[in-house]
């Protein structure tokens, strides 16, 4: 019983979404659309925050699901990118109405291990620290960040295969730079 009620408040919330502001669900108006009483709603959520998390959650678990696990981090990008771009209500209910921090947050906490995968795969055979790992990382988890604000902020309009192709290329390069010069002490672009 608990699953079934978990569901019906997961997929009247997405109903929702797709009609409303985030920050105009009420639990007291979701709870009545679930036919629940605000109780059952708390027996799961803490608040309708944790229950946007929860819902992020899914929908990142269930994207990634269907994506092969060896595909290129470009790949999954231009996936989710286009598939939001279906989605333009939902989309901008919820980032109109959560703070540019809580939506920054999730963004890199979701690209962050893929990101520190990637260059522990670009190093592989190196004598790399975890440090230097982590820092490579953030490097890229903060230029997708700066394209996918800039992508919503152009209302989704921009050409997602040739952005996602430039700034892969631009990684690529920063990654492969930052690695020549920590670990060669080569200077790639000649600055001292």
């Amino acid at each position: 019983m608990a699953r079934y009620t978990e569901k019906a408040i997961l997929t009247n919330f997405e109903e929702m979404l797709e009609n409303m502001p985030f920050d105009k669900i009420t639990v007291s108006a979701l709870t009545k659309k679930c036919d629940i009483s605000p109780n059952t709603f708390y027996y799961h959520y803490k608040d309708i925050y944790e229950l946007l998390e929860h819902w992020f959650n899914i929908q990142t678990e269930q994207f990634l699901e269907m994506r092969d696990e060896g595909e290129a981090w470009e790949d999954t990008i231009k996936a989710i990118l286009k598939t939001l771009q279906k989605r333009p209500n939902l989309v901008y209910n919820v980032y109109d109405s959560l703070s540019r921090e809580n939506l920054e947050r999730y963004v890199f906490k979701s690209a962050e291990s893929a990101f520190f995968n990637l260059a522990k795969r670009k190093t592989a055979g190196f004598d790399v620290d975890e440090d230097m790992l982590k820092t490579i990382s953030d490097i890229c988890c903060y230029a997708v960040l700066g394209f996918f604000l800039k992508f919503l902020w152009s209302h989704m309009t921009l050409d997602v295969e040739k952005s996602i192709n430039q700034i892969s290329k631009a990684i690529n390069t920063a990654i492969e730079m930052y690695i020549a010069n920590a670990l060669f002490g080569i200077d790639l672009l000649g600055s001292n």
